[in-house]
């Protein structure tokens, strides 16, 4: 496409693509791993520089508790970082496995209305299989005995 197209999206041929979105993806990382190791970098000295500015009049603690805020402030910055080049990882994954799984619709789809025409069709295979006994039940089929005890009447004892 041409970028005087109106529709040009910069990022609609990478979107479409999943090895395309991996590799952006792995780029955006790598940039936002290098801010984090440079931001890691600027914690570092920024707390050696807040804890070490002293005014006169301040206890031994005083510096440490005007640079704790500082300190947090960065430490979460650092860890949103690391939070969003985790869910970059996870993106990546989460776009192959989407479509891997449009590829496989269809083939599941069918597979279940196999089975569902198997569940609603007549047993006729199972009863050519099995044919029912004729002549009455078996000797030994557990059913057909007295019910209650008020059923006994005319059996015979042993």
């Amino acid at each position: 496409m041409n970028s005087t197209d109106p529709n040009h999206a910069p990022l609609r041929d990478v979107a479409q693509n999943p090895e395309a979105t991996a590799r952006y993806l792995a780029d955006v990382q790598r940039v936002l791993l290098d801010i984090g190791r440079s931001l890691e970098a600027l914690a570092l000295e920024t707390r050696v520089h807040c804890r070490d500015t002293h005014v006169e009049g301040d206890r031994w603690y005083d510096a440490w508790l005007r640079a704790q805020p500082v300190e947090r402030a960065l430490k979460d910055v650092l860890r949103h970082v690391e939070g969003v080049t985790k869910g970059l990882e996870k993106s990546a994954f989460k776009r192959r496995a989407h479509d891997e799984a449009v590829a496989n619709t269809a083939k599941k789809r069918k597979e279940k209305e196999l089975e569902k025409r198997r569940k609603n069709a007549p047993p006729l295979q199972a009863a050519q299989q099995n044919p029912p006994q004729q002549g009455g039940q078996g000797l030994n089929s557990g059913y057909g005995g007295p019910t209650s005890i008020y059923d006994l009447g005319d059996r015979e004892s042993a």
